[in-house]
């Protein structure tokens, strides 16, 4: 890590490490739909996932500033974006898919079987020559 091309992997974990010193500082409610993006300058940059939210960051700004102040910042404001989208993703994201019913099972067997049946007609295909049209 002693490249310059290290460079933004440095500054993700420095920004990581400073989230985690300013996410107890805010409610816990915000806590779940905002992200410290960047420090810009004397600004601190959050990401958040709607606009009322963005609201709510602000209410929350001058707490924030004296908690960056506090840990060696020179910062003066708080900046923020709204992303439409979530900032951590959720379990039902990672949720298992359904089962599938007998029926979808079956068609997909078939479907398969399809497809392991092609290779065949390609090569039939191919003895044939090309199409009308077609170059070799």
């Amino acid at each position: 890590m002693a490249s310059s091309a290290a460079d933004p992997l440095r500054h993700a974990m420095k920004l990581d490490a400073l989230e985690q010193q300013l996410r107890p500082c805010l409610p816990p409610a915000l806590a779940e739909h905002c992200r410290l993006a960047n420090i810009t300058g004397d600004r601190l940059v959050f990401v958040v996932d709607s606009p009322v939210w963005n609201a709510k960051l602000r209410l929350a700004a001058n707490e924030l500033i004296e908690v960056a102040r506090s840990v060696g910042l020179g910062v003066n404001s708080v900046t923020s974006k709204v992303s439409m989208q979530p900032l951590f993703p959720s379990a039902s994201a990672n949720a298992p898919i359904q089962q599938q019913s007998p029926v979808a099972r079956e068609a997909l067997k078939a479907a398969l079987a399809m497809l392991d049946e092609s290779p065949v007609a390609n090569t039939a295909a191919v003895e044939r020559g090309p199409r009308p049209g077609q170059k070799r």
